[in-house]
């Protein structure tokens, strides 16, 4: 019987162990909560600078794209000048000198630069906006005036004194219209 009174005895030892170790163990608990939590947060930021370092490598992705689009802009605003003067040149010309023998060589000159020079902006996203007739859209369309008139609603562009552009789908620069009002 001793041997079973051993046994118990060693039992109630061994069952008395791990409570005075529960402070050890407390400790190494709350250290791996820790470390967890720390991992936890380690992971979040990764997770964090990964999708800020995939939004800015996006973000320069479409500025590139942009640059490349839109890279003629300022050298398509300059030659809108030339197309302009070449226009007036054309509309300045009277129907008696086009008749002429000495000038059609140099009006089927000009006319077939102001085609090329229109194909040239169309192959490059250049586009001329509509604007006669349509209702004046600030986007596109800058008012210089308003003109009484009975004939069109108000608002409605009669005159264009400027023709304005687009570039893909920016405006190069804005039409200068008139703009019809009531009568008074």
């Amino acid at each position: 019987m001793s041997e079973d009174n051993l046994n118990v005895e060693n039992t109630e030892v061994v069952d008395q162990l791990p409570e005075e170790d529960a402070p050890v163990a407390d400790d190494q608990g709350e250290r791996i909560a820790a470390l967890e939590a720390e991992l936890a947060t380690a992971k979040q930021d990764i997770l964090y600078a990964h999708a800020d370092t995939q939004n800015v490598r996006r973000r320069l992705e479409k500025e590139l794209v942009d640059a490349r689009a839109y890279a003629a802009t300022a050298f398509a605003r300059d030659i809108l000048s030339v197309a302009d003067n070449l226009s007036r040149a054309l509309a300045a010309i009277p129907a008696e000198l086009r008749e002429d023998e000495k000038f059609k060589g140099l009006v089927a000159g000009l006319e077939a630069t102001g085609r090329e020079l229109e194909a040239v902006f169309g192959r490059n996203g250049i586009s001329k906006i509509e604007s006669v007739g349509q209702p004046l859209d600030p986007n596109k369309h800058q008012a210089m005036m308003e003109t009484p008139s009975a004939d069109a609603a108000p608002g409605t562009i009669l005159i264009e004194m400027q023709a304005g552009y687009m570039i893909k789908d920016r405006l190069l620069r804005p039409a200068l219209v008139s703009v019809a009002k009531a009568p008074d």
